[in-house]
Order: C-alpha cells, then sequence, then structure tokens
C-alpha cells in the first residue's frame, strides 16, 4: 500500500501527513502540492520543509491557469479582498452564500489530479490519498468541498475510475481543528514549519478565518502555537 499526502504546508495536511507516515510507513508515503495561482508561495515552502522533515519525496504541479477566470480572493489576480474576520461572523453576515476565499471546485480538482498522477507513480500498487477536510471547514457549508457528502462522492468516483486502486483517507473529516491539533500534538507533528496564513506577509496575520481558528485549536488544547502572528 502507497499513500499520497496533498500537502499544502498547512496544519491540517500535515497532520494527515503524520498520520501517514504513522499507519504506512514513511518509505511508502509521497507528498504533493498544487500551485493554483495563490497570492503568496509560503505554503509551498512550508510543504516543501515538511517532506523534507519527514524525509518524503515531494512533488509540486502548477494548476493555476485553471482559475484564470476566478476573481476568489486567495487568487493573486483577485480584485478581492481578503476578509479578515472568523469564519463564524463571516456565515453570520453572507448566510447562504459561499465564502470569498472558496476557490471554484478546488478540491475536487486536487483529488482527481492526485489520483491521476498517483496512478502514474505507482502502477501496481493499492493507494490512499490523504485528503485534509475536517468538520470546521464544512460548518454552515463555509467549503461545500470539504463536506462528508462531497468527500464520499469523490471517493466512490475516483474508486470506481481507477478499477478500485484507489481510494480517500480523509482522517481528520469529523474531527473539530482543536481535535486536529490534539492529534498532531500526539504525533509530534512540527506545526513550527507550518503555514495556515490565507496572507503572505513575514508572519502569520492573525485576523484572516484560518488564522483565527488556528490559534483557537492551539490554546483549546493549552498549547502555544509554535508560529508567530502578526497581531
Amino acid at each position: 500500500m502507497k499513500a499520497l499526502v496533498l500537502s499544502s504546508g498547512g496544519l491540517d495536511s500535515t497532520t494527515c501527513l503524520g498520520i501517514a507516515v504513522e499507519k504506512y510507513g514513511k518509505e511508502n508515503v509521497v507528498t504533493a502540492s498544487l500551485f493554483y495561482g495563490q497570492k503568496h508561495f509560503k505554503e509551498l515552502e512550508c510543504a516543501n520543509k515538511v517532506a523534507r522533515y519527514y524525509g518524503v519525496p515531494h512533488y509540486e504541479l502548477n494548476i493555476s491557469s485553471i482559475f484564470e477566470f476566478s476573481n476568489c480572493s486567495l487568487l493573486e489576480h483577485s480584485t478581492e479582498k481578503i476578509v479578515h474576520e472568523s469564519y463564524a461572523q463571516q456565515i453570520q453576515e453572507i448566510g447562504s452564500e459561499r465564502i470569498n476565499t472558496y476557490v471554484p471546485f478546488r478540491n475536487g480538482l486536487l483529488l482527481s489530479i492526485a489520483a491521476a498522477y498517483a496512478d502514474g507513480l505507482f502502477p501496481k500498487e493499492q493507494i490512499a490519498i490523504f485528503f485534509g477536510g475536517h468538520a470546521d471547514d464544512a460548518v454552515g457549508n463555509v467549503y461545500a468541498d470539504c463536506t462528508q457528502d462531497f468527500v464520499s462522492a469523490m471517493n466512490s468516483a475516483i474508486n470506481i475510475g481507477t478499477y478500485k486502486k484507489i481510494f480517500i483517507e480523509s482522517p481528520l473529516i469529523n474531527m473539530h481543528k482543536a481535535q486536529v491539533v490534539k492529534r498532531g500534538l500526539e504525533l509530534h507533528v512540527p506545526y513550527e514549519l507550518t503555514w495556515s496564513c490565507y496572507e503572505g506577509g513575514e508572519k502569520q496575520c492573525g485576523e484572516c478565518g484560518t488564522c483565527i481558528d488556528r490559534r483557537k485549536a492551539f490554546e483549546a488544547n493549552g498549547v502555544v502555537d509554535p508560529v508567530g502572528y502578526e497581531k
């Protein structure tokens, strides 16, 4: 059995990497990052650092052209600003509308590309694709492509389309962020090497939705987040 971990260099995907290495052994694990046109390279740099820490091969692919017509605030060419509020506040304000940091069908693309890429890397192996979606991403349908329904549907499609060879493992899907951090701390995940912030400053901003959630998750575990914040 082989495992390909979709690695953003962030907290969730790095926790997935720790789980994959524990379960399958680092000799059977690789990581992959996809550049989709985001405003900074911090997360890709961190994905490389994390892969080196675990001693696993790392691959990068560029899919930015797919999003050339999207105005998602995470994209370099976007005219939208990244909202500096918690997800709870944003949901309260926008209601049923999708959040402006939602990259159109990004996770569907990442999982599909990962399946095709993994098949080429390991043509004679069963392969688990590790995906770091968790329960907080699905609350209020903040990110529709992180929900259990979405992941289950993608898993079925990938498994059918690869002759039962490849499947999705989403070990965090029913966990809240604090539970993710708790599991990572148990595995001694190198959170000091990770980047979660949507902005690309010297330090993580501390004010965007993902920064707020990350900081609270460490506080809930009685641990200081090992990365620095601007505010």
